[in-house]
């Protein structure tokens, strides 16, 4: 390789390192004047020749949607979890759900996701998801109400290491969301339910939880007030067993004194 190719690659190399996010062959022709920029076919031949020099190497240069990102092998990612003390973020079920959903079958509207997950999206969900800009409004549904459009984001591919929606398991390869999680380093809250929303009613997960709450208030309390009324019934019955009993003592008495 010639000297200037050399000075080319340590370049590109020194860029990509400290960028902290993936850069384009657009990203990187621009670090040069415009009088002595190296081609695009240049560009290429050195992300390549780099991508070579860190085939054995803890660290890897993988093209990001469409740029280029050093990251760390995640076969280390147990070493390297252990440099800071900061938890992670953590998300719902739902919440991952969700956003599987919008990136398999994109775009799709909130009624989509809702048909599919059986229970209404609530709007937290969507919100997070959206400022996380893993996912973003891609247009409306052509239908009365134009219903927003969602779809994945370059974000979302930079996240989660992919280089295109091509690089997601397809269907029959999907495992265990709790499984993926862990792989993705992404803690789960598995405490939402995931029950059925009625027919004939449109609350979301969380009004679904409180109604359970609620009910099961309202059960104790039944049970409560059902418990006094049993209690109070005994007691009544109790108090005209020791009636009847001091009249036959009084009858009794009386025969006798005749």
């Amino acid at each position: 390789m010639s000297e200037s190719n050399t000075e080319l690659k340590n370049i590109l190399e020194a860029a990509l390192l400290v960028a902290g996010r993936p850069l384009t062959v657009d990203n990187l022709l621009a670090l040069f004047p415009v009088d002595s920029q190296p081609s695009r076919e240049e560009i290429k031949d050195a992300i390549t020749g780099l991508v070579e020099d860190y085939d054995d190497r803890g660290i890897e240069l993988k093209q990001i949607g469409k740029g280029w990102r050093f990251h760390s092998r995640d076969k280390y990612a147990d070493w390297l979890g252990r440099l800071t003390q900061e938890k992670p973020p953590r998300y719902s079920r739902a919440a991952l759900e969700t956003l599987a959903i919008i990136a398999y079958r994109q775009p799709v509207t909130r009624g989509d996701i809702e048909e599919i997950r059986g229970v209404t999206v609530s709007t937290e969900i969507i919100r997070t998801l959206m400022e996380r800009e893993w996912i973003r409004q891609v247009g409306q549904r052509d239908v009365p109400g134009k219903p927003a459009l969602y779809g994945t984001t370059n974000d979302f591919l930079e996240y989660f290491n992919l280089k295109s929606l091509n690089e997601l398991p397809t269907l029959d390869e999907l495992r265990d969301l709790e499984e993926i999680s862990r792989e993705l380093n992404l803690p789960l809250e598995f405490g939402d339910s995931a029950e059925p929303v009625a027919e004939t009613t449109g609350h979301t997960e969380t009004e679904e939880s409180d109604e359970t709450t609620a009910t099961g208030q309202d059960q104790d309390e039944d049970d409560d007030s059902s418990g006094s009324l049993h209690a109070a019934i005994k007691a009544e019955a109790l108090e005209e067993e020791e009636q009847a009993e001091t009249a036959l003592s009084a009858a009794s008495s009386s025969d006798q004194s005749s």
